[in-house]
C-alpha cells in the first residue's frame, strides 16, 4: 500500500497533469487573441481560450499522437522501472562563493546545478534559471522523484542573485521551498504570463515580478530577456491545468546570445525562434523524461538534435536529465544517445559536470562523465 501511495504521488509529480492534457486539448474552444493592461505587455500572442486556458501553437498532428491518459497512469503506477536511477554517485564539482566570484566578471558563465536548474554569471551579475534545490520534485517531500545528487551549492551559500528566470510552473522547475527562501533575496523575477501569482503565494514581492507573453521582452541591467513559444503545458494540481503559460527564453548580454528551451516537445517554433533570434552562442535544450506515450511534451535525443539544428546555434548544452527519475528510460540514455548523435552530425556538444562552470565562447575539452557509471 505504501509503495502504491508513493507511485501515485510520483505520478502527480512526474506527469503534472498528463491525465488532463488530452481532455484539455479536446475540449478547448477556438483560441482568441486579446490585450490585457494588467500584464505589462503590448499585445498577447499566446493562444488563450474563453476559459482562460493557455494553448500550444496550432499543431494538427498533436491530438492524434496523444495516448490515453488512463493507460499512462496505470503504467506509472504498476510498471517496474529498470536502470532509471543511478547506482554509482553522480560526479559533482562543489561550488563556493569564492570560486564563483573568481570567474571573470567581463565574461558570461553557466553552471549546471542539476536537472534544468542553472546558475549564470552574466557580466558579473548572478542569475538563476528554474532553481530547484529540494530533495524531491514533488508536491510533498516524503514521496515523489528524489534527487540523484545534492546541489553543488546550498541556498545559503548562493551569491546575491540579480534575477530568476522561470520556464513554467511544474514541480521540477518551480520549487516552492527554494522560492520562499529566495523570495526577498532576489531583485527580479522574469516569468511567463500568470506565473507571477504563484510566486506571490510563495512570498515574492509583486513589484519584483515581470510577466512576459511569447515574444515579449524585458531589459534588466545589461541583460535583455525575451520569452518565446514552447510546446508544453502547465499546472501544479489536477484542477489548474494550463492556467499559466510556459515558455522558452533568450538572453542577450555582452554581445552573446543564450537560448533555454524550458520543457517541450519538438515543434516548428524552433525555426521561427531562429529567424527572430539568429546567432545563438549557447543552446540549453531539453533532453530527458521522454517517452512514446507523451511524444509532444518532451523531446527524444534525436529531436533535441533537430531542435538545435533548427536554432542554428553554435553549442548544444543538453539539460533536463541526470537528477530526477521522471520517465522509463535508463538514466544514462539521454546523454549516451545525444553524445553519439553529436559526433555523427558534427555538433559542438557541452556536457559539463554538475557544478562545473562553463564560459560561453571559450574553448573547452568536453568529457562524457557518465561513461562507466551504473
Amino acid at each position: 500500500m505504501q509503495n502504491l501511495k508513493h507511485r501515485f504521488i510520483q505520478f502527480l509529480a512526474l506527469t503534472a497533469g498528463l491525465t488532463a492534457l488530452v481532455a484539455c486539448q479536446m475540449s478547448e474552444k477556438k483560441p482568441t487573441h486579446s490585450t490585457d493592461a494588467d500584464t505589462n505587455r503590448a499585445a498577447q500572442f499566446t493562444s488563450l481560450n474563453d476559459e482562460g486556458v493557455f494553448r500550444n501553437l496550432p499543431n494538427p498532428a498533436l491530438e492524434a499522437r496523444q495516448q490515453n491518459p488512463l493507460k499512462i497512469m496505470w503504467r506509472v503506477l504498476t510498471e517496474k522501472k529498470v536502470g532509471t536511477v543511478p547506482i554509482d554517485p553522480i560526479p559533482l564539482q562543489k561550488l563556493t562563493r569564492e570560486s564563483l566570484d573568481a570567474l571573470d566578471p567581463k565574461l558570461n558563465h553557466v553552471v549546471r546545478l542539476g536537472h534544468s536548474s542553472h546558475l549564470l554569471k552574466l557580466q558579473g551579475k548572478y542569475w538563476l534559471i528554474d532553481p530547484v534545490f529540494s530533495e524531491r520534485a514533488s508536491p510533498v517531500q516524503w514521496a515523489g522523484p528524489k534527487r540523484f545528487h545534492p546541489a553543488p551549492i546550498g541556498l545559503e551559500q548562493l551569491p546575491p542573485i540579480e534575477g530568476v528566470i522561470l520556464s513554467h510552473d511544474h514541480y521540477d522547475h518551480l520549487d516552492a521551498s527554494a522560492t520562499e527562501f529566495l523570495a526577498s533575496r532576489v531583485q527580479h523575477y522574469v516569468v511567463p504570463l500568470k506565473v507571477g501569482a504563484r510566486l506571490v503565494e510563495m512570498g515574492v514581492p509583486q513589484d519584483r515580478i515581470t510577466e512576459l507573453d511569447w515574444w515579449g521582452t524585458a531589459t534588466i541591467g545589461h541583460v535583455k530577456l525575451s520569452a518565446a513559444p514552447a510546446q508544453h503545458f502547465s499546472g501544479r494540481t489536477l484542477g489548474d491545468r494550463n492556467k499559466t503559460l510556459w515558455a522558452s527564453w533568450i538572453m542577450d548580454v555582452g554581445g552573446q546570445r543564450i537560448f533555454y528551451s524550458g520543457d517541450g516537445g519538438y515543434f516548428s517554433g524552433f525555426k521561427e525562434i531562429a529567424k527572430r533570434f539568429p546567432d545563438i552562442d549557447l543552446a540549453l535544450i531539453e533532453n530527458g523524461a521522454y517517452d512514446a506515450q507523451w511524444p509532444d511534451v518532451h523531446m527524444t535525443p534525436e529531436q533535441s538534435i533537430d531542435a538545435f539544428i533548427d536554432l542554428k546555434a553554435k553549442v548544444l548544452y543538453p539539460v533536463h536529465n541526470s537528477t530526477f527519475d521522471l520517465a522509463f528510460h535508463q538514466w544514462r540514455d539521454p546523454l549516451e544517445r545525444i553524445a553519439k548523435l553529436s559526433k555523427t552530425t558534427n555538433i559542438n556538444l557541452a556536457t559539463p559536470l554538475i557544478g562545473e562552470p562553463m564560459t560561453i565562447g571559450k574553448s573547452r575539452e568536453n568529457k562524457e562523465w557518465w561513461i562507466g557509471l551504473k
